[in-house]
């Protein structure tokens, strides 16, 4: 007669590891013989783009203002001479004149606010004006002396006329200023000697010198 001790053995092994398998499923517990595996690390993602910087938003230059060849002529305060200004967009030509030994032609810019400084080339003279309501009022110094003056717009034949010619091997220069009521001022320059200048046509510009027929034309900044 076999004995049983070992059936019994057996079975009684199957039943505790049977028993341990449902403990462990219940706890959650990882089985002795499971091998834990390390995190596998992500490869890095594209890194979001740093947009470009902006540029500033470029400027537009500003334009000079588009003004048309306008005249302006009129006196200084105290009568003694006459200012005569030609402005064409951002640039002027001036010309004082009192009719006898002083004159001084001038240029430079103009403001878009209408105010404007000009230079004389030949002297030390300098005009400070101002445009505005159709006018242009200022500063004529010249030789070391302030002349205050207006110079309101002017229509043709009103405005400033120059002259330039060779007579009998002599320079001849010539400015003339027509203020709107007709009036004339100028001087004749001839190598270097001033003398009050003949009036000139205002419908042409001609105008006769020591005999010798001239042009005077209008100035053009």
């Amino acid at each position: 007669m076999k004995h049983p001790g070992p059936l019994i053995t057996l079975f009684a092994g199957l039943v505790l590891g049977l028993f341990m398998l449902s403990l462990n499923a219940t706890t959650g517990e990882p089985s002795p013989t499971a091998v834990k595996r390390p995190a596998q690390s992500r490869p890095p993602g594209p890194s979001p783009s740093t947009p470009a910087p902006r540029s500033p938003a470029t400027v537009p230059a500003t334009s000079p203002v588009a003004r048309p060849q306008t005249e302006y002529a009129g006196r200084t305060a105290d009568d003694t001479a006459s200012v005569a200004i030609s402005l064409r967009g951002d640039r002027a030509i001036a010309y004082f004149c009192d009719g006898h030994t002083q004159e001084a032609w001038l240029r430079g810019p103009v403001e878009d606010d209408g105010d404007m400084h000009l230079t004389s080339t030949d002297t030390d003279a300098r005009l400070d004006g101002f445009l505005d309501a159709g006018r242009v009022t200022g500063t004529v110094r010249i030789n070391g002396r302030d002349h205050l003056f207006t110079a309101p717009k002017a229509g043709k034949p009103a405005g400033l006329y120059r002259a330039t010619a060779e007579v009998r091997g002599a320079e001849l220069k010539g400015g003339w200023i027509i203020t709107q009521d007709g009036r004339q001022v100028g001087i004749v320059t001839r190598d270097g000697e001033t003398t009050a200048a003949p009036p000139i046509d205002p419908a042409t510009g001609a105008v006769t010198v020591d005999g010798t027929q001239l042009t005077a034309r209008p100035v053009v900044p």
